[in-house]
């Protein structure tokens, strides 16, 4: 059991490194230090239609299940 854990652990975190790797970059630039960032662009209101959404959200998930995964394999001690 605890060496399909393990396995599944790994694979899990390859693809988290994968999926944040794949993120843009959130520079804006010397705007972000003026505050000339606006979020009520219609980009911003549907961002989690698009690709980049989709991303977040993956990472979001495979960040929780890497989380208790390790919490779980780090509390059974055969």
């Amino acid at each position: 059991m605890r060496t399909a854990l393990t396995i599944v652990f790994i694979i899990v975190c390859i693809a988290l490194c994968v999926v944040v790797l794949m993120q843009k970059g959130r520079d804006s630039g010397i705007s972000g230090l003026t505050g000339g960032s606006s979020s009520d662009t219609y980009w911003d209101k549907n961002k989690g239609r698009s690709r980049e959404g989709m991303i977040l959200m993956l990472t979001r998930v495979l960040s929780v299940v890497a989380i208790l995964l390790a919490a779980v394999l780090n509390i059974t001690v055969f």
